[in-house]
């Protein structure tokens, strides 16, 4: 089991880019594109406030506990235990 942060729907939804969204975030648009992409360690809980804030959604919108073959991913991700994926 993974989560899986998936945010697209919500900008589509909201017409808001990535750097009208990483602004009132507080984050930079290559941190938000890093945690887009799965690229990033952790998301602290107030970075995740302020994206549903700015999205007006709530966490779920945007999360989703997706079960995943193991051996699908690398070390580094199982580890980290995040992923993210683009609009589906």
């Amino acid at each position: 089991m993974t989560i899986v942060f998936r945010p697209d729907r919500m900008m589509v939804g909201k017409k808001i880019s990535p750097v009208e969204l990483a602004d009132p975030v507080g984050i930079t648009n290559v941190n938000l594109s890093r945690i887009k992409n799965g690229e990033a360690d952790a998301l602290r809980v107030s970075t995740l406030d302020a994206i549903c804030k700015a999205l007006d959604c709530q966490p779920g919108d945007i999360l989703e506990h997706e079960k995943i073959d193991e051996d699908d991913i690398g070390e580094e991700q199982r580890h980290r235990g995040v992923r993210s994926c683009g609009a589906n």
